[in-house]
């Protein structure tokens, strides 16, 4: 293959992205680092008044984004969103972010069916259905890169989280199946596994100052991440500069999936 010069390498400029749960958090942070590298990206959430919101600033920053009111636990929702970024980007898809994932925390022997139900069909079977939805799309764009959010739950264990852990653990298979088997589509698969990122989902669970001290010792950084720390990965994955990798599963985790015993003090 030919190489591209050192500006196209770290440009997504002309390229088309569709990013999953993008006002909030993470997604929110995604969706403005590959605009901000020059791709047209389109998003959807749930709540149409803060989608709206969030195109309106995004619109002042210069960035082109669109988006869809979507659930993507919903399997007709997600079957509407495809036919929009179709629509959207004339039948062309460069980048997909499966980033929209929740978790229900308590003992595992205290998970009822619809809670079990609720969480494999929101963090992995819409996953799985995505993927399927957007495959003829990612092969017609000639380049393509799928990067899915994971979490370190999906290699370590973590307290109250057995069934999220567990469609993580699904979602980091599936990661390095498609990228065997799309590599012939010139589509690669990767995804990145944050832990404890400062974003409104677990501003609860870290209001209790001991449990987040508790968090701290098992971080060798001693800190919370920032959604642009996972954003900035996520937008390299996409870059023709990773055009070499595929297949993996990449911690932002400020070194706690590795720490085994490391005392703070000498």
């Amino acid at each position: 293959m030919s190489k591209p010069n050192r500006a196209s390498r770290w440009s997504l400029h002309g390229m088309t992205g569709l990013v999953t749960g993008g006002t909030r958090g993470i997604g929110h942070a995604i969706v403005e680092e590959l605009a901000g590298f020059g791709a047209r990206v389109h998003t959807c959430a749930r709540n149409e008044a803060e989608l709206y919101k969030c195109l309106r600033s995004w619109e002042k920053e210069g960035f082109i984004v669109t988006g869809s009111v979507c659930d993507v636990s919903s399997r007709t929702d997600r079957e509407k969103l495809m036919e929009d970024v179709s629509s959207v980007f004339n039948g062309n898809l460069n980048i997909l972010i499966n980033n929209v994932g929740r978790n229900i925390r308590k003992p595992m022997v205290d998970f009822t069916a619809e809670e079990f139900s609720t969480l494999m069909a929101t963090n992995f079977e819409s996953i799985f259905h995505m993927c399927q939805l957007a495959y003829p799309l990612l092969k017609a764009s000639g380049t393509g890169s799928v990067v899915f959010t994971s979490s370190v739950s999906g290699f370590v264990s973590l307290k109250s989280m057995s069934v999220q852990g567990a469609t993580k653990g699904a979602i980091n298979q599936l990661t390095k199946n498609l990228a065997c088997e799309w590599a012939k589509d010139n589509i690669r698969s990767n995804a990145v596994a944050p832990w404890y990122i400062r974003t409104s989902m677990v501003e609860q669970v870290l209001a209790n100052k001991e449990y987040l001290e508790e968090v701290f010792d098992r971080t060798p950084i001693r800190r919370l991440g920032d959604p642009t720390e996972v954003a900035s990965l996520v937008a390299f994955l996409c870059l023709p500069a990773s055009s070499y990798i595929t297949g993996q599963i990449i911690c932002v985790d400020g070194g706690m999936s590795v720490n085994g015993f490391y005392p703070r003090h000498d």
